[in-house]
């Protein structure tokens, strides 16, 4: 019974000995195995070289009116009119505001009557001295009195001409600081004019991105709230930097767009420099869960590559590592494929 005992134990330990080594294979046999035989797929294949690209960094900046105006009073009233309302389209001259004038208007009448008395008596101390019956000296005295009467009434009519505030160009009222019944002084804002019609970008560029920027250059600017980018035209940039941010003020004309308003969030691409890099078209890079995955043709077969996407440019995207340059991608059917997978280049 012992030797037949032995035998059944010696061939029990070799069946778990070759099960052993029969689970032990690698797991990626099995699916190259697989994998080979699948049916041959279709792909459209593209070369990868590396491309320049201009390297941006971006600066951002709010959307203004190139004309823009705060209107004040330039003395002291009641407001007795003010007709405009906010967002009201306004034309040059258009009254924006009417001061209580009653005080001004009794000054200037005033003063036109001294003026009238005045020119009254130099006429006749003029005449008078010519027939020699005055001195010079009341002649000096009539005419430096004319003088000032002139000037008086002349000032008076100026004060008269502030009690209408009007618009000094075509625009928009974006605010009102004040209304009917208030009372206008000097430096004391009443409204805010803009004209939509011309609207340039506004930002601090730091120092070392500044140094960039060329009057006249155009630089390519994005508004979230537009689809495509706009060009903008450098049209000032300040000769020194602001000793608080250590930033340069950048202002850029921008083209008339539909959907852009003053106040809009934007952001300046400021080019610094170029650099070459690997890049495939969009399609060919397949996302798997967190993995980014691209697939080469090798002998016929696809190749699966992990790789690290970059920056998007265009309809292209770069690939930072992973994949080499010289190597042929998938660029249509790729999310199809196996790794291993039979392939047919079209």
């Amino acid at each position: 019974m012992q030797p037949c005992r032995r035998r059944t134990l010696a061939s029990a330990s070799t069946f778990a000995i070759a099960f052993a080594f029969a689970g032990c294979e690698p797991k990626h046999e099995a699916v190259t195995v697989h994998a080979a035989n699948l049916p041959t797929a279709p792909v459209r294949v593209q070369l990868v070289e590396k491309k320049s690209r201009t390297i941006t960094e971006e600066v951002v900046g709010t959307v203004r009116a190139k004309l823009r105006a705060t209107l004040e009073a330039r003395l002291s009233g009641r407001i007795e009119k003010m007709p405009v309302v906010l967002g009201q389209k306004v034309q040059q001259g258009q009254l924006i505001a009417r001061l209580d004038a009653g005080e001004i208007a009794a000054r200037l009448e005033q003063a036109e009557a001294s003026l009238q008395q005045a020119e009254r008596d130099w006429k006749r101390v003029s005449s008078l001295f010519e027939q020699q019956s005055v001195t010079r000296a009341e002649y000096d005295s009539a005419q430096s009195r004319q003088r000032l009467a002139t000037g008086a009434a002349a000032e008076a009519k100026a004060m008269m001409g502030y009690v209408e505030i009007v618009a000094p160009f075509n625009g928009v009222v974006t605010r009102k600081w004040a209304d009917r019944g208030d009372l206008a002084a000097p430096g004391k804002p009443l409204v805010d004019l803009e004209d939509p019609a011309t609207l340039q970008l506004e930002a601090d560029a730091p120092e070392a991105i500044a140094s960039h920027i060329k009057g006249g250059s155009q630089i390519q600017v994005r508004v979230d709230a537009i689809s495509s980018a706009l060009e903008g035209v450098v049209s000032e940039i300040a000769p020194a930097a602001d000793p608080l941010s250590r930033t340069f003020r950048v202002k850029l004309d921008l083209p008339p767009t539909v959907g852009l308003m003053t106040g809009q969030f934007a952001r300046l691409a400021v080019p610094i420099g170029e650099r070459k890099s690997v890049r495939v078209p969009v399609a060919a890079v397949v996302q798997r869960g967190q993995l980014e995955i691209v697939f080469s043709i090798s002998g016929q077969r696809a190749q699966m590559h992990l790789v690290k996407t970059g920056k998007r440019v265009g309809d292209e995207i770069e690939v930072l590592s992973g994949l080499e340059s010289g190597q042929s991608v998938v660029i249509n059917g790729a999310d199809q494929l196996t790794d291993g997978q039979p392939v047919e280049a079209k």
